[in-house]
């Protein structure tokens, strides 16, 4: 079942998530094989991060729930809020999606 994580930064969450940075990568690559997609928001300017979006391939809510608690960001405090949905895979179309991570 899919499940998206919607996580907003705290507004002093700057530092937090440039320590963290190097951990939350290194648990995101060692859950690859749940990890459908995963990205920062951002700011219009395009280089503020403002949170983060993640979609896992998990058998229920609690799964879900468990990989956003372990999730190095949120257990250092970045986030102001979390918002754990189970989702409906409609449309699918990777050949849509940007050819880099900044959007291009």
């Amino acid at each position: 079942m899919l499940y998206i994580i919607y996580q907003e930064d705290r507004a002093d969450g700057a530092a937090i998530r440039a320590a963290a940075r190097d951990e939350h990568f290194a648990y995101l690559d060692k859950h690859e094989d749940i990890l459908v997609l995963g990205g920062a928001l951002m700011a219009e300017d395009g280089a503020t991060r403002t949170g983060s979006v993640l979609i896992v391939n998990v058998p229920s809510m609690a799964d879900a729930e468990a990989f956003s608690e372990s999730e190095p960001f949120r257990k250092a405090g970045l986030f102001s809020s979390v918002k754990v949905s189970r989702m409906r895979r409609g449309q699918w179309n990777p050949a849509a999606a940007p050819k880099s991570a900044e959007g291009n």
